[in-house]
């Protein structure tokens, strides 16, 4: 019982919500959960956006060049809100520069699946068992200038997943690892044109890298969301006052294909799974493995277009599309967004609209989050 109820609840919190027989599936999958409201609003990116405080979930090398001396970013995120109101996502993150070129960040993310009551005949729930799991990971990462226009980033974090829910047997225990990942950022001078001036960013970020994540129960592992991000942008700078900045991002999940058939009794093929592989040689599988050739690993890349309009640094507009193919989870929304500057506090607002009928767990969602500019501005 208590191994079917901890495969539901994983699966309720799996952010892909389709059935295909080769959807890439990972353990921990609130990792890739946008957290903070102000990415999620330009279609869930920021691996080449502006600095801000939240760039330790998409790019740490972005502290390098953070607009204050440090800075603290706090969000919430309902999840599942249209079915329940105890399940979200949770954020804490924070930067501090220690000299003109370095810093360092902190972040913690946590993961809420709400009370879960435990029983098996009705007379177990007049006083149930109550069970609260969660996952978090606490991460710290040190970012470094390499020159005026470019930096990289290190990271390492530690990941706790705990599902199990205990029913009285002594095996029920949260499984944890490490992981670690490295990131850049590139950040030109205002470049003057004919009728504006424009300002560009690329960045990438190599993702969630490290061992899988093992359960008791049968040897139970999952590969950590190992995921790379791509991505640049443009800022339209008018004048002093309005600013235009569209941006794009691509990602891939670098963890092994489901590739091995499944068959049931009769030799019929029911599904597939993925390999049993160190999660190095599954990241270099991840190129190359789908069984329909080059045709499906380009289906297995995400992209996500984004725009956001700010007056005088104080006021922004924001809107995105994020796109995933439907044979590999089905992820086709848009994203609306508007954040407001109040003295050295950012408030930051979105809303996602799903783009088919495939039902989004953040759908019909609000997302907040608030970013405390502290210290002198740097930029």
């Amino acid at each position: 019982m208590k191994k079917i109820v901890s495969l539901l609840i994983f699966l309720v919190a799996a952010y892909s919500v389709q059935s295909q027989n080769r959807v890439v599936t990972t353990g921990v999958p609130f990792l890739l959960i946008t957290a903070d409201a102000k990415s999620a609003g330009i279609g869930e990116q920021g691996v080449a956006t502006s600095p801000d405080a939240f760039s330790q979930n998409w790019n740490p090398s972005k502290y390098a060049f953070a607009p204050n001396d440090s800075g603290l970013g706090i969000s919430y995120t309902p999840y599942l809100s249209q079915l329940v109101n105890d399940i979200f996502l949770g954020n804490v993150t924070y930067y501090r520069t220690i000299s003109d070129r370095a810093a360092w960040s902190a972040s913690l993310k946590y993961f809420s699946l709400g009370e879960i009551e435990i029983g098996q005949i009705p007379d177990d729930f007049i006083n149930p068992l109550i069970e609260r799991p969660n996952e978090f990971v606490l991460d710290v990462g040190y970012a470094l200038k390499l020159s005026d226009y470019f930096s990289m980033a290190v990271t390492g974090a530690f990941v706790n997943s705990d599902l199990k829910l205990d029913s009285g047997n002594s095996d029920a225990s949260a499984a944890s690892t490490v992981a670690f990942g490295v990131s850049g950022f590139y950040q030109s001078d205002e470049i003057p044109y004919s009728e504006y001036s424009g300002q560009w960013r690329a960045g990438f970020n190599l993702s969630n890298m490290g061992p899988k994540l093992s359960y008791d129960d049968e040897g139970q592992s999952d590969y950590l969301p190992t995921n790379l991000k791509i991505g640049g942008s443009f800022d339209f700078i008018f004048d002093s006052y309005n600013k235009l900045a569209v941006s794009l991002e691509i990602n891939k999940l670098l963890v092994p294909t489901p590739s091995e058939p499944v068959e049931n009794a009769e030799g019929d093929i029911i599904g597939y799974e993925q390999p049993d592989v160190s999660f190095i040689s599954g990241m270099f599988r991840s190129f190359g493995d789908a069984p329909d050739g080059f045709s499906e690993e380009l289906k297995e890349f995400t992209w996500s277009l984004g725009a956001e309009f700010s007056y005088d640094d104080s006021f922004a507009l924001r809107a995105g599309y994020f796109n995933e193919s439907l044979d590999k989870g089905g992820r086709k929304f848009l994203t609306l967004g508007a954040g407001f500057e109040y003295n050295v506090v950012d408030i930051d607002l979105s809303y996602l609209i799903s783009a088919t009928k495939n039902i989004n767990p953040l759908e019909n969602t609000l997302r907040f989050s608030l970013t405390f500019n502290l210290g002198e501005e740097r930029y």
